[in-house]
């Protein structure tokens, strides 16, 4: 159930004209009282014959009865509230319950007192009523409306719990603002497919994501097609920015701007700067980019990677935050939610068809899980942002060969990371938060299954095809390694492309006993859909394997003795060491 407080307006008869009318796309039916302050007021929806004139005069009695010089100019409240689509449809009187209890909450009418505002609820549909009320109270005096948005909520889940309704998750103050109704009819009416609104505030992540300094961002912003307005002090000094849709406009023709804060609390200016405040050239530090191009703006950029090699270092660095996550850090998993979403928004905008829809709604989702009252350490945010950067500036994946390998490996990962997320933000008490990045990790599955399918058809085939001697000797392994994981008949086929890695690890170089052991130590696997697809990944990153092909895998002369890792290249002072037991 969803309480909605609504911009306070100056006129009743305004607003009662709405709610008995026909509505935006005739969608309102059969509109009617289902309380009131007194359970006497007049209703204009009962009794055809009477105008809406008699239920003005009952709500503004008490305004009426102060000087003109003393009644308040904005003085009609409106709070709307919403049954989840999956509810039963409750009856007049249970709606009129709920009125009553939300009034009482929020300080329009407290109950036992007899001076409250007069106020009715209005139903004109199944799922949803509204309450207006006049926001002078009997006495002549005002309402304690503080904080009547949160008070509304909480009431809300209460009532949710009473009636055996769907519980939403509490929220903590620190979401994005929802789209109006008139937003999102505005936008079914165009054949758009969010609101303005959430295209903009989807713009400006992307644009953000990576970005080295605000000079980019806004560069990186027009690019997206938005119209973009800078707020400049008299000093010429750039305070604020706004951003419109090309084609949206009010009634007087003129583009609807939204301040950054409007679409996010993150996405305004001066939060924007705190997370863009570092050096740049630390971004490449941070993850081990020591090759730089001078480039005419002055600003260090990266060597551009191919977008293989990205991901494959964004899987590294996400690697990295995900232990973070599981350690006593509050202030390092705060930045490191945000790095994820900046890493889901560079992912989002450059990958393959098969699998941009579900990433675009992963992090959608995930904007939400990286928001909370816990400040982020600033410079934990930077590996991360980095290989965001490393990614936008590598482009667009094929979705197939080394792209689709390397785009499957960061999307397992991803997976892990976001119940990760989960966890942490349900440990913290953070409900809405948790929930979203459960619901990131689901797109994130559909996602992953998508990008793959192809290497892992490679893979299964490959185990199939492995000699006998070969293909037992590689199971004890993982039954030595993985006592927990016994493979059976019937799990044969779920195992065939972890068998086929192991083979490919011993082929490398390395002792794949020693190799598994290491890969299934740097993160738990209880969390893990498919056990045998996350060792695959990890042991394939581990030892930078090739991509997987369709071609058969060679049948060799002699069965050969298992092999002492070998030895890994000297890894500069910023790389991340290829072949250790991480956690």
């Amino acid at each position: 159930m969803i309480p909605r407080i609504h911009k306070r307006g100056p006129r009743t008869i305004g607003l009662l004209a709405y709610l008995y009318g026909p509505g935006k796309a005739e969608e309102h039916v059969d509109p009617h009282i289902v309380a009131s302050f007194d359970g006497m007021a007049p209703d204009p929806g009962r009794d055809p014959s009477d105008s809406l004139k008699p239920l003005e005069r009952v709500l503004d009695h008490p305004l009426l009865a102060l000087p003109k010089d003393e009644r308040p100019n904005a003085h009609v409240w409106h709070c709307s509230v919403r049954a989840a689509a999956t509810d039963r449809i409750l009856t007049d009187q249970e709606w009129g319950d709920i009125a009553r209890r939300i009034v009482a909450a929020t300080g329009i009418d407290p109950e036992g007192d007899d001076a409250g505002c007069r106020w009715v609820a209005v139903r004109h549909a199944d799922d949803h009523i509204h309450i207006i009320a006049n926001l002078v109270r009997e006495d002549g005096h005002r309402p304690d409306l503080d904080f009547d948005a949160p008070r509304a909520q909480a009431e809300a889940r209460r009532i949710e719990k009473d009636l055996g309704l769907r519980e939403l998750a509490a929220g903590d103050g620190t979401a994005a603002r929802r789209p109006t109704s008139a937003e999102r009819h505005k936008a079914a009416r165009r054949g758009l497919e969010s609101t303005p609104r959430e295209l903009l505030r989807e713009a400006v992540r992307r644009s953000l994501a990576g970005a080295a300094d605000e000079s980019e961002f806004f560069t990186r912003l027009r690019g997206e097609g938005v119209r973009v307005n800078q707020r400049r002090a008299p000093s010429g000094d750039i305070i604020g920015y706004t951003v419109a849709l090309p084609g949206d406009h009010n009634a007087q023709g003129q583009p609807i701007w939204y301040a950054g804060s409007k679409l996010a609390p993150d996405l305004s200016l001066p939060a924007i700067r705190r997370r863009l405040d570092h050096d740049p050239e630390d971004m490449w530090i941070t993850t081990g980019t020591t090759q730089e191009r001078p480039h005419r703006s002055g600003r260090a950029q990266p060597t551009r990677l191919r977008p293989a090699q990205a991901r494959d270092r964004a899987t590294d660095a996400l690697d990295r935050a995900a232990a973070v996550f599981d350690a006593e850090d509050d202030a390092g998993t705060a930045a490191g939610l945000i790095g994820v979403g900046e890493v889901l928004d560079a992912l989002s905008q450059t990958a393959s068809a098969d699998v941009r829809a579900e990433l675009r709604a992963a992090a959608r989702e995930f904007e939400r899980a990286s928001r909370s009252h816990i400040r982020a350490g600033r410079a934990d945010q930077r590996a991360l942002r980095s290989v965001a950067r490393e990614i936008v500036y590598a482009g667009g994946a094929l979705g197939r060969g080394e792209d689709g390998a390397a785009t499957a490996a960061v999307l397992c990962t991803l997976v892990l990371v976001a119940v990760a997320a989960a966890r942490w933000h349900t440990a913290h008490g953070h409900a809405q938060q948790a929930a979203a990045a459960q619901a990131s990790a689901r797109h994130l599955r559909a996602a992953y299954r998508n990008a793959a399918a192809p290497p892992m058809r490679a893979l299964h085939d490959a185990g199939r095809s492995l000699p006998a001697p070969e293909r037992d000797r590689h199971r004890d392994t993982i039954a030595t390694v993985l006592p927990d994981q016994v493979i059976g008949p019937a799990e044969d086929s779920l195992w065939n492309a972890l068998t086929a890695t192991l083979d490919q690890v011993e082929r490398a170089g390395y002792d794949p006993q020693a190799l598994l052991a290491e890969a299934a130590a740097m993160r738990e696997l209880n969390s893990a859909d498919n056990t045998a697809d996350v060792l695959v990944w990890r042991l394939r990153h581990i030892a930078q394997l090739p991509a997987p092909t369709s071609r058969r895998v060679t049948k060799r002369a002699s069965t050969s003795p298992k092999l002492a890792p070998a030895p890994a290249a000297t890894p500069t002072q910023f790389d991340a060491p290829r072949h250790t037991n991480r956690r």
